[in-house]
């Protein structure tokens, strides 16, 4: 066991978790935002609205997200004639992948508000749009802080796919290093612990936002 060539490598594979985190916490954030409209869009009374958004979770859902990678890296070269750079791909497929899961997290978390509150609010003069945005919400929201960190964890251990168009991630740079050294126990063994490191660490968080949060 190479100890001393871990030890050199590890500023190295210290900026690919950093690349890691990065493409992380902007997927998950772009994810919300766009899985909250998929989520109001589900719930919506208008049939065609809620069945599009039916088959865009289900269509994401039940494909392979490395699949998806690759539509995004070499589709959109394919049909806008304009390369795109492989971070930016990255965080597009993992964005649109979670917000498939974070819309059905979402509605889970909005039907979870009694009809009541609705109601109550309703008939205090609140309209529909400001009854969603200042009742149903912020309470929706704060029940589904743990699964949303969840969420945020499996980003985390799926982003060593981009490793697949070339990413410099943790996984990547993993890669390089082992390639240039003929070692790879060694570098592997590293990145995983590092991996560990980090999902410890977040799944620390989730259990104490859970503890904080919990709706009894």
């Amino acid at each position: 066991m190479d100890f001393g060539l871990i030890r050199e490598s590890l500023p190295f594979l210290l900026q690919g978790a950093w690349v890691t985190l990065r493409i992380t916490a902007l997927s998950l954030v772009f994810g919300i935002l766009l899985g909250t409209l998929v989520a109001l869009a589900r719930m919506s009374p208008v049939r065609w609205l809620s069945g599009l958004t039916l088959g865009y979770i289900e269509l994401l859902r039940g494909t392979p997200l490395l699949v998806q990678i690759f539509l995004i890296f070499f589709g959109i070269p394919q049909l806008t004639q304009q390369q795109i750079n492989e971070f930016v791909a990255g965080v597009i497929a993992f964005s649109i992948n979670s917000s498939a899961y974070v819309a059905e997290i979402l509605r889970a978390g909005i039907q979870s508000i009694p009809k009541g509150q609705r109601e109550a609010a309703l008939s205090l003069g609140f309209s529909p749009t400001q009854t969603l945005r200042y009742i149903i919400l912020p309470q929706a929201f704060t029940r589904v802080i743990p699964p949303l960190v969840n969420e945020g964890i499996t980003l985390l251990k799926n982003s060593s796919l981009l490793s697949a168009i070339a990413v410099v991630e943790l996984t990547r740079a993993g890669q390089l290093i082992s390639a240039r050294t003929f070692k790879p126990f060694e570098m592997y063994l590293a990145v995983s612990l590092i991996y560990l490191t980090m999902t410890l660490v977040l799944s620390f968080v989730a259990r104490q936002l859970e503890r904080r949060w919990q709706v009894r």
